[in-house]
């Protein structure tokens, strides 16, 4: 595993600037992209849960328009 690692990183290095900077690019936003699903597994999880909830009656639901009522005055 070292020895693959260790040949990948020689060749990477060995990469004109522009090159290794688009590399550089490209690994990050691969690692975004893991990140990002799995936030996105969490808030899934998260929205199955609430609905459960729901669905189960554990817990009250309040209108959007009441919320948006009570938030306008608050503002105030």
């Amino acid at each position: 595993m070292y020895s693959t690692y260790d040949d990948i990183f020689d060749a990477a290095l060995s990469l004109p600037p522009g090159l290794r900077a688009m590399l550089a690019e490209h690994l990050f936003k691969s690692l975004d992209a893991e990140t990002q699903a799995e936030v996105d597994s969490i808030w899934a999880s998260e929205a199955e849960a609430r609905l459960r909830d729901i669905e189960e009656g554990k817990v009250v639901t309040i209108p959007g328009d009441q919320v948006f009522k009570k938030l306008r005055t608050r503002r105030k």
